[in-house]
């Protein structure tokens, strides 16, 4: 496998760091490049009030850039936003492989502030893709991270990327108008593009309060978990590991051009499987119900087969072990920290 420059836009958030440090691994040439300013340090020190543990979040972010600096992986600290800085990155690095991550990464924010969520989001994506059309650089594959509520209100058992979309709210809207956009680049550019729709991460290292982290952190706070509706509700829980080999396989086959895929693990699970692994790992689980939220989609499974068919992806984490295994990491970070 031919090792290639790539330049990850928005890298040193928790999807970011974790697949930098693995195409390291296998040799790819890495660069980073982020603002820290969303879900990062940036933003961390002015809103500590938000976080029931925001020392141990410093404390993990903290670890992500010790592992990335290990690993000799450049971060540039540059707000993508600005057309003339994120053109000199492009003229430093000379990527073969962009990784647009660049982003507002929660539903819920992005409908409270649509404002930022459309200047971090598509002015970002934006840049990157007008950088990237530029015969200097050679684009060979521009790689978006989209997400699993561009399809709203799953209509069937499970969704495949040839089901309409549907999207609701602002986060959702703004994902789906980014896929079109790089759609249209390819049309009038003829740039390469691979667009990925992931579902309810979870794993080691992020402290963007997903509900996987949220559960364990109102545990360990002595607090109830709040679930939407009752507790039914099925999603594609997906850990990071899966996601990351998944957008190696679409890296390393030339069928993963100009093509959409679902990266998720591929069997939905009811939001109450959390609850009971949790019970296992925990002694003082409390539950109460709130009132579900409109604007977030009914969902479920994301069919992976198109993804399994022609870039071998093969997801090794079912959520049992997958999630028991964060719950062990976060004990032991928490354990540590209050040493």
């Amino acid at each position: 496998m031919k090792k290639k420059r790539v330049l990850i836009v928005g890298g040193a958030g928790f999807i970011g760091h974790n697949l930098a440090i693995k195409l390291k691994k296998l040799k790819h040439k890495v660069s980073i490049v982020d603002s820290l300013q969303i879900n990062n340090i940036l933003w961390l020190k002015k809103n500590k009030d938000q976080l029931p543990f925001p020392d141990l979040s410093m404390s993990i972010l903290k670890e992500r850039f010790r592992l990335l600096k290990n690993f000799k992986i450049p971060l540039i600290k540059t707000d993508a936003r600005d057309y003339k800085k994120l053109s000199r990155v492009f003229h430093k690095v000379k990527p073969e492989i962009i990784i647009h991550l660049a982003a507002v990464s929660h539903a819920n924010k992005s409908n409270k502030d649509p404002f930022s969520t459309f200047d971090h989001s598509l002015r970002t994506l934006e840049n990157s893709l007008d950088h990237s059309k530029n015969k200097l650089f050679n684009v060979k594959q521009f790689i978006f991270l989209s997400s699993s509520m561009v399809y709203g209100n799953f209509k069937k058992k499970a969704v495949n990327e040839k089901d309409i979309c549907k999207p609701l709210g602002i986060y959702a809207a703004l994902k789906l108008s980014g896929e079109n956009i790089i759609k249209a680049y390819n049309q009038v550019f003829g740039l390469p593009y691979t667009i990925i729709r992931p579902s309810a991460l979870y794993g080691e290292r992020c402290i963007s309060r997903r509900v996987g982290q949220i559960f364990i952190e109102n545990i360990i706070n002595n607090k109830e978990i709040s679930i939407q509706g009752d507790g039914l509700e099925k999603l594609d829980f997906t850990y990071i590991d899966d996601l990351v080999n998944g957008i190696i396989c679409a890296i390393n086959s030339k069928k993963a051009l100009n093509q959409t895929f679902n990266l998720t693990y591929g069997n939905a699970q009811p939001i109450y499987k959390l609850i009971n692994i949790l019970k296992k790992n925990f002694s003082n689980v409390k539950v109460k119900h709130i009132k579900r939220d409109k604007l977030m989609p009914k969902r479920g499974t994301l069919s992976n087969s198109k993804a399994k068919k022609l870039i071998n992806y093969k997801p090794k984490w079912p959520i049992h072990k997958g999630y028991s295994q964060y719950i062990n990491w976060y004990k032991t970070q928490f354990k540590n920290f209050k040493k």
